[in-house]
This record gives structure tokens, C-alpha cells and sequence, in this order.
């Protein structure tokens, strides 16, 4: 074993080795370098603006003449001359530039606003006075295109420039601006055009031919005027935008190809121009969106995007980005390959990838800042989407974990089958405890029925009724007992007693027979096997086993579809979850079929009555304890699902809501700061609930999407898409979760395909009920019992009032994301990706709220009639178990109950 454990080890380095080598190769063959033409030389003009990283004339912050004269040293490298857009900001820009050897065509802006039009119009005057080096005007930008200006007052300032300055005046504006407003070119100098193909929609492969055939469009329109064009460019990053069924994209390698073809286009050709733009512009998302702070050939801190010759490579920093995602992963792997080495090859191989791939994410999420200039709106979002996203990875490392130990079998280990006193040894005196409250009375005596029919001698069984009011709900039940004149059976009813469930067990622990080694508790809907006590109290004795529990089972589901799929969505845990923590000893111990050493018990501070889940916090106090657990996977007994999807949300909201309390009130000890738990203890416990935690968030994210949807409705040029990289992953997230679940019922479960889904279907639609059980758990110092309605389910079926009533508050969220999604698609083309993804996004948001409307509606649906070959399933016993106890197979474990065998499938081999 020594020697295999070594070569598995062996394995896990080279495995880990082999990934971080092929996540290298990966990282390569996504950012293979791609071709453009080459364009050296000089740059004919830039369009500058002087604004710096964290400067914005909104916030009024501008940069100081030395940061200027930089800038433009920096550009006289390239150019001679250069286009400004504000006179009256920068006075000294001018004489600055004229230092450096540039001629300026010198911008006026005009935004309507008659004291800063003015202001504009005189300081480009007294610069053309004191600045030779000013060889042209442009009045206004844009500002028929914003409708800042009418035509009417935008020729007037024209007019006037032209008769006050003795150098060519114009005016900036889009070509088909032009083309509508043919006056504009009788009252200016030159007509100066922008050319932007990404705002029409021009994919960048076509965007030259197109900007330069509309660039020809306006000579031949004004063949009397010089056509400079005034802006030209494409942006390196920012949302798609899309116009008239065309999509333009913006990316490094998209800028870089525009740029340098259109470079090399016009070389040597008597083209005027300036590119849009020299530097980027951070404050100009605030006006023109995410792209608008990404059109500059430098970056903010003023280094260059690309090289104007040689491959372009897409992400100038992904071999940083590479080798810091190998060496991540390689850590990661090496310990997770090395650590569980006994696990099947396959198993290692299908973990490590996962981890290789959340390590390449981590990467690119934190160069996130790097490579976007964030605002507080972004940095808002980040705070928000990082511990989601966080939260995401570690509940599919999670949910990971336990699909590749149990899809693949062979990997469990420590595995219990039934263990019978041996023949001749005394029997240990177990006390069995059933606690009730406002049950129907008929339930609880089939219960007490099957109790009596044990195959046991040596047992007790104390009935504890509290808090029910109603005598026609306990006296029969006392009755009962005291007609069966049996001195095991014992009845007591409490009117009035604190502590719900647990002070219910606690009184009984106080009525126990003072010789009683095991401590069994059953629920009040259980028909107990015969065979209980007998196939599982030989377990203790091993004196440090203190909990041997066998699986929650139901009956009565077969003819109800909600009642099926709830029984199949239980069955799930106990087939799967359970067996992956018993391998590690961590199992939840659950108060029902449950058996526990009576001086453990008492030793460790009896039942908690500060928690609504006592038993799973007993199992983990007694764990605490260095005492040990059994996980016996044999159905023993089985009980009612709930009446219908209201009680079934009421169920597991309690549960969830009790693991919150759990968490908080051991907190330390599952940290690490006490007692003997095990690291592997102390992480199923946590990672056991990470699901539900999600489910919380789940409903935060919610509300944020709906809140984030309003403002893109609202104000799109404020609030934009969430950048791409944040959206992918939850859309994998859904997609992986969604997954994992149903393959390993198909590996584990003995169920068909549709009831796969139905489980599915059930567990998805108790998404918000849980997220609320979280809330209160976390928020509530202590919670309320809420009994789970069980055996009126006929009665109830057919009742549509009282089904979707519970799922009311699911039904106003579907509804709030359906209307953001569609308000979405009809404001945004479906081909745009960053919009399409959010549609994506709200739309995955909504399949539990969907799934709950859904279960609503299916638990009201009739019983269908009796068969006489009606199918009961039973769990199968698995065959290594069987093989391994030697022990033929139990008439109670299913073969003396008719049932129609499901083929095994190729999962179930």
C-alpha cells in the first residue's frame, strides 16, 4: 500500500507538470501574435487630448504644463502636428507645442451654453494672435451630432472666426453630417470629417475600404474644398457595438490591425489626417461609455499599445499571465494529486484540469485593474462580483470534489455494511425516542407499529408529544399506548415545554432507563424495519463509534409526480453526499434512523435547543469529541415526504437556516482554533453548505441584476454591460452546476432519466426558499421549529390556491427578470454580445424561480389510481458491500416488496 501511495504521488508531480507545460501551450496558441502591415514613419496628426490617468474636466482636475510638455515630446517622435479640441483649458498649449516643433490646429468647444461658447470663441482668438505655430481652427465637435448647436447658431460662430483670424476655420462632425448639411461646407475653410467605423457597426475587416470610400464620397461632394479628416481611429477595448445588423469590436489586436493598415494605406498619399487619438482618455466613459476612455494609441500611463511594425501580439502581458496561472495551478495540482493519491487516475486527471482552469481565471481576474480603467461605478461592481465569483469557485471546487470521487468508482475506502451483535453476546439496551407535535395520530401509531414489530428484546421506546393542544391529536396516540400494555412503550405529554424538537429528546433523555447503552430516534412518520437495531447496533462496539445512521428513506411518493420528485431529490444525498463525506468521517447526522452511544450523549451536553437542525449539531459536537461515525446505507424504515412544495420549501429553509446557526455558533472550532475535528471534518462541514451560502447570494445577485438592468435602461452612457470576464463565469457556473448533479445520479442513483431531472427540477426550485433560510440563520440569534406538514397530501392535491401560493415570492422575481431580459432585447440587438450575455445572465437567474413556479404547480397535480403491480423502490445494496459482509442479502432490503427493476444503464454498471 506504501509503495502504491508513493507511485500515486510520483504521478500527481508528473501530472501536475504535464498541466502547468500544456496551460503554456495553451496561453500560447490563444495569443499567437497576428499579422499587420508594417507602418513606419511618421504619423501625419493625433488628436490630443492632454488629460492624464486620474484628471477629467467634469470633476475639474487638469494637468499642469509639465505633464503637457511630456506628452508632447512624446508625440513630436511620431508627428509634427497635432489636433486639440478645448482652447480656453490649456492657453499655454500652444506656445508648449511650438517648443517641441508641432503645429497645432486648435480646437473651440461648443456645448450651447452661451457664457462658455463665448469664452471659447475669444481664447482661440488671442492664441492665433500669440501662437504662429496654429495653423488651422476647428469650431466645434460633433456638436451638430450631439445637438448642442442648431446648424443655424453653428455657421454663425463660423462667420464670425473666419472674419476675425487669418487662418483656415471649420468645423468637425461625421461624414453623413456632412452629406445632410451641405451648407455647413460654404461657410468653412476645409471641411474636416470623422471617420469612425467601429460607431456604424464596421467590423475592422472592412472598416478601412469603408472609411475611405466615405472619405472619397465627401471630396466628390465638395470638390472645391480640402477634406482633412479630422478623426480616425478604433478603440482597444470596450463593449461591441453594434448598428444597423453590422458588430464592431473592440480589442487590442483590433485597434493595432486598423491602425497600422490604415497607416500603411495612406503612406505616401496626399491624405490629411489625425488619429483618433494620441493618449487615452479615462474620463471619457463618463460621456461616450466603457469604450469611449479606450481610443488612445498609448495607454493613460502614456506607454505604447503596440509596435507600428511585427506581429501584434493580443495581450501584451500574457506571458506574465501565463506562467503566473502555471505556477498557480502547478501548486494547486501537486498538492491536491499528491494529498489524495489513493484517488482513481481519471479522478486526479478530470480534478486537476478543473483546477488548472480556475487558476488561469484567478490570473485574469486580478489583472482585471490592469487592463481596464476603473471607475467607482466599476470598482462598486468588482467589490460586489469578486466574493461572488470567489464564492462561485469554491463551490465548484467543491461540488468538484465530491463528482470526481464518486462518479468514478473504486475510490471509497471506508465503507460499513450492516454489522450484527454476534450470536451469543448480550444485547445492549437501546432506547428509542419519538418525538411529536401536532401530528395525526394515525401516522404516529403506525410508527409505534412498526417499533413494536423489531426484532429486538432488549429495547425501550419512549413517545414524547409537546406542545400539541388538540387532544384528538395525542390522546389517541396515549390510548394506543396504554392499550398495548407493553412496559417498554412509555407516553408523555408536555402542554407546554421549551426547546421544540430538542427539548422534546432532552425530556426523554430524563425518563431513559438508567441501563440503556444506545439512544435511537426515529420520526414520527417512520415504519421502522424489523431488522433496524438488529444489522446496526453491533457497530459499537468499536467504543469510539458514537453515531451509526442509516439513510432517509420514503414510501407513498410513486403515484404523485411532485411527491416522486421530492422522494428522488432526498435520495440523491444519502446515494451520494453521504457516502462522500463518511469517507472522511464527517457525516450529517440526521434525527431520524439515527442511533447514538447514550453515555456519549450525555457526556457531550445532550441535544442543543439553541439550534432548529440539533441532530446534525450533535453529530458534529460528538466529532468534536475525537469520537467516531457510521454510515450504513441500508434503507431501515421510511417516512412521508412533505404534503406539497410549500412544506417542502418550509423543510429546508428550516435546514438551511439551522447549518447558519451550526456555522456561527462553532465558528472557532471549524476554523481551526479548537478541538480534534480533522482538516477533512472541518472542510465538509463548511463545503457541505457552501451550496446554500450560493443559494443566498443566488437571491442578492438577483436583486443587483434587476437594480444593474434599470440603470443600463435608465442611463446607458453612465451604467454599462459588466465587463465580459465577469459574466463568463457565472454562465460556466450555472452550466457546470447544473451538470455535475444529474451525471452523478445517472453513476449512482437507481433512477431513470426523468426522474433525474425531476430531483433536478425540485432541488433547483428550492433555491430561494434556502437563500431566505441562510438569511435568517445568519441574521436570527435563535430560530423557530416550523413542523413540516406531512401525511395530508390527498387531501391538499388539487388545491391551486394553497400550492402556488408557495411559490408567490418565486413568481414576482420570475416575472421582475423576465421583464428585464426582454427590456434588454428590445433595447439592444440581440447580435451584441455584451448584451446578449446579460440576457444570458438574467435568464440563468430565473430558472429557480421558474423551477419553484413549476414545483407549485406539479404538487397540486392528482394521485394517479392504484396498481396492483405498482413499483416500491428500494435503494439497491451495493455489491461491494454485500461482498464484503458476507452476509446474504435481508428480506427486509427489498426483495419481498415488488418492485419493476430498472435496467442498470451504462451508469448504474
Amino acid at each position: 500500500m506504501e509503495r502504491q501511495t508513493s507511485i500515486g504521488r510520483l504521478v500527481g508531480l508528473l501530472l501536475a507538470a504535464t498541466l502547468a507545460v500544456g496551460n503554456l501551450v495553451a496561453w500560447d496558441a490563444w495569443h499567437r501574435p497576428v499579422s499587420a502591415p508594417d507602418s513606419p514613419g511618421p504619423i501625419a496628426g493625433f488628436a490630443y487630448n492632454a488629460f492624464g490617468r486620474w484628471d477629467s474636466p467634469i470633476e475639474g482636475k487638469y494637468p499642469g504644463n509639465e505633464s503637457i510638455s511630456a506628452d508632447l515630446a512624446l508625440l513630436a517622435q511620431h508627428t509634427g502636428r497635432i489636433r486639440t479640441y478645448s482652447s480656453s483649458e490649456f492657453p499655454d498649449l500652444p506656445s508648449i507645442a511650438a517648443r517641441h516643433g508641432m503645429k497645432v490646429t486648435a480646437g473651440v468647444w461648443l456645448d450651447g451654453r452661451a457664457l462658455n461658447d463665448r469664452k471659447e470663441i475669444e481664447a482661440v482668438k488671442q492664441a492665433v494672435r500669440l501662437n504662429p505655430n496654429i495653423e488651422r481652427i476647428v469650431v466645434g465637435n460633433e456638436a451638430l451630432l450631439t445637438g448642442n448647436l442648431t446648424v443655424e447658431q453653428l455657421i454663425d460662430h463660423l462667420k464670425e472666426l473666419r472674419r476675425s483670424v487669418r487662418v483656415p476655420v471649420s468645423t468637425a462632425e461625421p461624414w453623413h453630417i456632412w452629406m445632410r448639411f451641405p451648407e455647413l461646407a460654404r461657410n468653412v475653410d476645409y471641411v474636416a470629417v470623422h471617420l469612425l467605423p467601429y460607431w456604424e457597426g464596421i467590423p475592422s475587416e472592412q472598416a478601412i475600404d469603408y472609411a475611405l470610400e466615405r472619405f472619397e464620397q465627401v471630396k466628390a461632394r465638395f470638390p472645391d474644398k480640402h477634406v482633412v479628416i479630422g478623426e480616425i481611429g478604433w478603440p482597444s477595448r470596450g463593449d461591441r457595438h453594434t448598428y444597423r445588423g453590422g458588430t464592431a469590436t473592440a480589442s487590442p489586436v483590433e485597434q493595432a490591425r486598423f491602425m497600422r493598415e490604415f497607416l500603411a494605406r495612406v503612406k505616401g498619399k496626399p491624405i490629411d489626417y489625425f488619429v483618433m487619438e494620441a493618449i487615452d482618455q479615462p474620463w471619457k466613459a463618463n460621456n461616450e461609455g466603457r469604450v469611449g476612455a479606450y481610443w488612445g494609441l498609448y495607454n493613460a500611463d502614456r506607454t505604447p499599445k503596440f509596435d507600428l511594425a511585427g506581429p501584434v501580439s493580443p495581450d501584451a502581458n500574457w506571458e506574465v499571465k501565463a506562467v503566473a496561472a502555471s505556477v498557480l495551478g502547478f501548486v494547486a495540482i501537486a498538492w491536491f494529486a499528491m494529498r489524495f493519491a489513493r484517488l482513481r487516475l481519471a479522478s486526479r486527471v478530470a480534478f486537476a484540469l478543473a483546477l488548472q482552469a480556475i487558476a488561469s481565471f484567478v490570473v485574469w481576474l486580478l489583472a482585471v485593474p490592469f487592463d481596464h480603467y476603473m471607475r467607482p461605478l466599476d470598482w462598486m461592481a468588482l467589490a460586489v462580483i469578486v466574493p461572488v465569483l470567489a464564492l462561485m469557485v469554491a463551490v465548484i471546487l467543491a461540488s468538484g470534489f465530491e463528482f470526481v470521487e464518486m462518479f468514478w468508482r473504486g475510490n471509497l475506502r471506508r465503507e460499513f455494511p450492516p454489522r450484527p451483535v454476534p450470536p451469543g453476546a448480550p444485547e445492549p439496551k437501546v432506547s428509542l425516542h419519538l418525538a411529536c407535535c401536532n401530528e395525526p395520530p394515525g401516522m404516529v401509531i403506525a410508527t409505534l407499529e412498526s417499533l413494536g414489530r423489531l426484532r429486538w428484546t432488549n429495547y425501550e421506546v419512549l413517545v414524547v408529544d409537546n406542545n400539541t393542544k388538540d387532544p384528538a391529536l395525542w390522546e389517541p396516540v396515549r390510548d394506543w399506548v396504554e392499550r398495548r400494555g407493553d412496559a417498554r412503550f412509555r407516553f408523555f405529554h408536555l402542554p407546554s415545554w421549551p426547546g421544540y424538537k430538542a427539548g422534546a429528546l432532552n425530556f426523554a433523555l430524563g425518563q431513559t432507563a438508567a441501563d440503556a447503552d444506545v439512544i435511537g430516534v426515529v420520526d414520527a412518520d417512520y415504519l421502522v424495519h424489523p431488522e433496524w437495531l438488529r444489522s446496526n447496533v453491533g457497530h459499537f462496539e468499536d467504543a469510539r463509534v458514537a453515531v451509526v445512521q442509516s439513510p432517509q428513506a420514503h414510501r407513498g411518493w410513486e403515484r404523485q409526480p411532485f411527491r416522486r420528485m421530492m422522494n428522488f431529490e432526498y435520495d440523491g444525498f444519502f446515494r451520494i453526499g453521504m457516502h462522500h463525506r463518511n469517507e472522511r468521517d464527517a457525516i450529517i447526522q440526521h434525527g431520524t434512523m439515527t442511533l447514538i452511544r447514550a453515555r456519549a450523549l450525555l457526556d457531550e451536553g445532550r441535544w442543543s435547543e439553541w439550534t432548529i437542525c440539533e441532530d446534525a449539531e450533535l453529530g458534529l459536537r460528538l466529532m468534536k469529541a475525537g469520537l467516531r461515525t457510521v454510515y450504513v446505507d441500508r434503507v431501515m424504515g421510511e417516512g412521508l415526504t412533505p404534503d406539497d412544495f410549500a412544506q417542502f420549501k418550509k423543510q429546508r429553509r428550516r435546514w438551511a437556516q439551522g447549518a447558519m446557526q451550526i456555522l456561527k455558533g462553532h465558528a472557532g472550532t471549524l476554523s481551526g482554533r479548537g478541538g480534534p475535528l480533522t482538516p477533512a471534518q472541518r472542510y465538509h462541514f463548511v463545503a457541505g453548505w457552501l451550496p446554500w451560502i450560493g443559494d443566498a447570494l443566488h437571491l442578492v445577485f438577483t436583486f443587483g441584476a434587476m437594480a444593474w438592468t434599470i440603470g443600463l435602461l435608465v442611463a446607458p452612457t453612465r451604467v454599462h454591460f459588466p465587463i465580459t470576464l465577469y459574466l463568463l463565469p457565472l454562465i460556466v457556473f450555472f452550466t457546470v452546476r447544473a451538470m455535475l448533479g444529474p451525471l452523478l445520479y445517472w453513476r449512482r442513483v437507481r433512477c431513470s432519466m426523468r426522474e433525474i431531472l425531476g430531483a433536478a427540477l425540485a432541488g433547483m426550485g428550492l433555491s430561494h426558499a434556502i437563500g431566505l433560510g441562510v438569511f435568517a440563520g445568519l441574521a436570527q440569534r435563535e430560530g423557530v421549529f416550523e413542523i413540516t406538514r406531512k401525511g395530508a397530501g390527498k387531501a391538499n392535491a388539487g388545491a391551486p390556491g394553497r400550492a402556488l401560493g408557495g411559490a408567490r415570492e418565486e413568481a414576482l422575481l420570475l416575472l421582475g427578470l423576465v421583464i428585464c431580459a426582454v427590456s434588454v432585447s428590445l433595447t439592444r440587438q440581440v447580435n451584441h454580445l455584451e448584451s446578449a450575455l446579460w440576457i444570458g445572465v438574467l435568464a440563468l437567474q430565473a430558472f429557480p424561480y421558474l423551477a419553484a413556479v413549476l414545483c407549485a404547480w406539479i404538487s397540486m397535480l392528482p394521485e394517479a389510481p392504484a396498481s396492483a403491480t405498482e413499483p416500491v423502490r428500494v435503494p439497491e445494496v451495493p455489491r461491494a458491500a454485500r461482498a464484503s459482509s458476507g452476509a446474504s442479502p435481508e428480506p427486509w432490503a427489498g426483495v419481498m416488496l415488488q418492485r419493476s427493476a430498472l435496467p442498470p444503464g451504462p451508469g448504474r454498471r
